[in-house]
């Protein structure tokens, strides 16, 4: 079992399941088109067939991500000094609250999670965003292993 308990699957499929889970998040709360849930996650996977895997990771990290939001928010509101949530752009909020789902889950380890949130911060809202999501998520990541200095080689992507 993987993060949000689906079923492995490579990196490869794994980062494009990130990107369905956040086009996913998306839907759900700019474009009004369904709840989370299948019926919602149906008619997305119409549009966007995918392998069985790639759906299962990536509506079980959505729906996760969705069901820890009043956890995740503040840490969000904590660590993004100087930005309210709801100033923030969608896609950095929702990129963030994704990765941070995945960073309490503890199934994937801290550095993988927090390159592929710069990864799409980049693909999806530009380079800004995701220096921004970078330094807010090793904050969070920080305190999520116990503190300021816990672990400092896991807060740079790529590495380990």
């Amino acid at each position: 079992m993987t993060s949000g308990g689906a079923p492995a699957c490579n990196p490869a499929e794994r980062h494009r399941g990130r990107e369905a889970a956040l086009q996913l998040l998306y839907q759900w709360e700019i474009g009004r088109i369904g709840e989370p849930g299948p019926d919602a996650d149906a008619l997305y996977w119409t549009a966007h067939p995918a392998p069985e895997s790639r759906q299962a990771f990536a509506s079980a990290l959505a729906r996760g991500t969705v069901a820890r939001a009043p956890e995740i928010d503040p840490l969000i509101a904590m660590h993004a000094r100087n930005w309210r949530l709801s100033r923030m752009a969608v896609l950095d909020r929702l990129i963030l609250r994704m990765a941070i789902y995945e960073l309490l889950r503890g199934s994937t380890p801290p550095p993988v999670v927090i390159d592929e949130a710069i990864e799409l911060a980049k693909t999806f809202s530009g380079d800004r965003s995701a220096g921004f999501v970078n330094g807010v998520l090793d904050s969070v990541r920080r305190e999520i292993a116990g503190g300021p200095g816990a672990d400092e080689s896991a807060a740079r992507p790529g590495q380990g």
